[in-house]
C-alpha cells in the first residue's frame, strides 16, 4: 500500500531534522580552538587573581563552552574599545567581555543568541543627591569605559546638556580617579558596580545613585559574544552549546556564583 502524503510530510521533517542536527555536530567537531577576546578588568565579569589568572563570570562560560564543544579555549587581552577592530583584524574568533548587543555593533559584528542581561547603573558619592539625568548632572564629571554602552547613552543623553562625559581606558581607572575625587560620578554594569568597586575598601563611602537606566536602543537587551559577520559555523556551534548550557542549569548556576539577581535569559 502507497503511503499517506501526510506520513510522507511527516518523514521527510524528520530526515530534515536528523540532517540539520548532524550537519551542526559535525561543524561542532571541526571548531578545535576558539580565542576568545577579552578585557580583563572588569569584574566580576573578568577580572584577573592575585596571581595573574583570568576569573569572572564571562571567562567561566567561554570555559564551559569550549568543554561543551571538546574545543581549547585561549584567552587574548585587548581594551574593551578595541575588541571590535580586533575581532575584525582576526586576531581572535569572538568576544566575550560582557558585550551588550546593540543595532549599532550589529551593523559591523554578528552575535549569538543572549545569554544574560544586567542592569546599567550609577555610582557616586554617599548623600551626593545626585541622579542618572541631564538635569542632575550639569556641569559634573562622569566616568565611563571607553567603547562600552554606557558611553555611548552618556554621550548621546547627557552631554548635550551640559555633562562632562569622560571616557577612561578601563574600568580599574574610572573607579581611581572617582575615589580621588577628580569624578563626580561613574556609569557602568550595576553588578560591576557593586563587585568591582562598592564591596570592596576602595568602595566605602560610595553608593548606587538613583535608579537603573534603561533604553533599550541604546543599552541593548542582552549581552552575547560578539563573532565575525558570515562565520556561521562558530556561532550555530556556540549558539548550540550556549542552549545545552542553559538547558541544564549550568549558566543558572555559574551566575549564582557572582550576582545577587538572577540575570539569565531562556
Amino acid at each position: 500500500m502507497n503511503m499517506s502524503w501526510q506520513k510522507k510530510a511527516a518523514r521527510a521533517a524528520l530526515a530534515s531534522i536528523t540532517l540539520a542536527a548532524n550537519m551542526t555536530a559535525a561543524s561542532a567537531a571541526e571548531i578545535k580552538e576558539i580565542r576568545f577576546g577579552v578585557e580583563a578588568s572588569y569584574a566580576p565579569f573578568e577580572s584577573k587573581s592575585p596571581a595573574g589568572e583570568l576569573q569572572g563570570f564571562d571567562i567561566d562560560i567561554g570555559n564551559a563552552v569550549c568543554a561543551k564543544l571538546k574545543a581549547k579555549c585561549v584567552w587574548v587581552e585587548n581594551a574593551f574599545d578595541g575588541l571590535i577592530p580586533a575581532l575584525q583584524a582576526r586576531k581572535f574568533n569572538a568576544i566575550n567581555s560582557d558585550m551588550s548587543i546593540t543595532d549599532q555593533r550589529r551593523a559591523v559584528i554578528d552575535f549569538t543568541d543572549p545569554i544574560y542581561v544586567i542592569p546599567n547603573q550609577m555610582i557616586a558619592k554617599k548623600g551626593s543627591g545626585l541622579q542618572p539625568t541631564a538635569a542632575s548632572l550639569k556641569g559634573k564629571h562622569v566616568g565611563v569605559l571607553q567603547g562600552t554602552i554606557q558611553e555611548t547613552y552618556a554621550k548621546a543623553k547627557w552631554a548635550p546638556a551640559g555633562v562632562d562625559v569622560i571616557p577612561y581606558q578601563t574600568q580599574d581607572q574610572v573607579y581611581a580617579d572617582l575615589v580621588a575625587g577628580r569624578l563626580d560620578a561613574s556609569f557602568q554594569d550595576g553588578e560591576a558596580a557593586s563587585k568591582g568597586f562598592l564591596k570592596k575598601p576602595q568602595g566605602a563611602g560610595f553608593e548606587f545613585a538613583g535608579p537603573a537606566v534603561s533604553d533599550e536602543k541604546l543599552l541593548g537587551a542582552g549581552v552575547g559574544f560578539g563573532l565575525r559577520k558570515g562565520d556561521a559555523q562558530l556561532k550555530n556551534a556556540v549558539n548550540e552549546a550556549l542552549k545545552e548550557l542553559k538547558a541544564d542549569g549550568t549558566i543558572d548556576r555559574l551566575a549564582a556564583k557572582y550576582f545577587d539577581v538572577k540575570v539569565t535569559l531562556k
